[in-house]
């Protein structure tokens, strides 16, 4: 594994308190109509980069994004849909300097049997989110 590893939803939140920051690496359209997660609580923010794009394409802007948006030095929770994006997203990170984890169960979860992302996931185990 070359980043730092994987935390669980609990585990991110307290990471996240303790002072790392949470890239959430959806597109817009999740974000928009799946709902963010809400880290005000902690008197933060989320950085949102899209690691893919809309078209599906890789995002080819995202490690200069995310370094004009969070200084090396800060530990990264790096958050997508179920956890697979932001493994990818966590080793690009990683090589550019920064430590980072990845979200296991991402943002809604894996599906259930009806495809329904109900079982697990930031929002199913009820961390902040609007």
């Amino acid at each position: 594994m070359s980043y730092a590893g994987d935390l669980a939803p609990a585990t991110a939140w307290e990471h996240l308190a303790a002072g790392a920051a949470l890239l959430d690496v959806r597109t817009e359209g999740e974000w928009a109509h799946i709902g963010v997660p809400d880290t005000s609580a902690l008197n933060t923010e989320p950085v949102f980069i899209q690691w893919n794009l809309a078209s599906g394409h890789s995002n080819p802007d995202f490690l200069a994004q995310l370094l004009a948006a969070v200084p090396t030095e800060k530990p990264l929770v790096v958050l997508c849909r179920s956890g697979a994006r932001s493994i990818a997203a966590a080793h690009a990170a990683t090589a550019a300097g920064y430590t980072a984890y990845n979200v296991l169960e991402g943002f809604e979860g894996e599906p259930d049997s009806y495809g329904e992302r109900v079982i697990n996931g930031w929002k199913n185990r009820s961390l902040p989110w609007r």
